[in-house]
């Protein structure tokens, strides 16, 4: 009888303890933010931008893309800058005036140097290290017969856009196809 209340105190026991602890580990306050290089950048998220492709002075195509920033926090209070305007100035020289993409040899183009060359360009034109990281979340190229045969209502099925790089969105799901 003994045996059966000190295995019954037991269990009591080792029930309130294990209640007490969760309960103050679920409560207890967040461990302190270290001043870690992540928490000094801010997203700025991009938009979609339309680059025409021009060939032997004809518009041939078009690159569609969307391009998101990790800026220093503490760099961006207080200025506004036109980020969509400069954006779109970097890709036309990137994709118009170096041509990085060639569209004959897609399998030779390299997103990190892109990535460089764009955080290294917005960081040249801001004058200071506005810009820590690049995101191509989506580059696309559609040509121009593609679009005319869609815009002139033809039942042809078109072909899908090339796929040049698609990468995740902040949130984790694919970024969105255009259309």
């Amino acid at each position: 009888m003994v045996k059966l209340v000190l295995t019954g105190i037991w269990v009591c026991a080792i029930t309130l303890a294990s209640v007490y602890f969760s309960v103050y580990l679920a409560t207890a306050p967040a461990p302190a933010v270290t001043d870690s290089k992540q928490s000094a950048l801010e997203l700025v998220k991009g938009e979609m931008i339309t680059v025409p492709v021009i060939s032997d002075g004809a518009v041939t195509g078009y690159f569609i893309s969307r391009i998101s920033f990790m800026m220093n926090k503490d760099m961006m209070k207080g200025v506004t800058l036109p980020l969509a305007e400069m954006t779109t100035d970097q890709l036309f020289s990137l994709l118009v005036g170096n041509k990085m993409v060639d569209l004959a040899h897609i399998k030779s183009f390299d997103p990190k140097a892109f990535r460089e060359e764009i955080k290294k360009g917005m960081n040249e034109r801001l004058g200071g290290e506005y810009v820590a990281d690049v995101m191509l979340e989506q580059l696309d190229y559609l040509s121009k017969q593609e679009i005319k045969q869609n815009s002139s209502g033809e039942p042809k099925k078109l072909g899908a856009p090339v796929k040049i790089v698609e990468g995740a969105s902040v949130e984790g799901a694919p970024a969105p196809a255009v259309h």
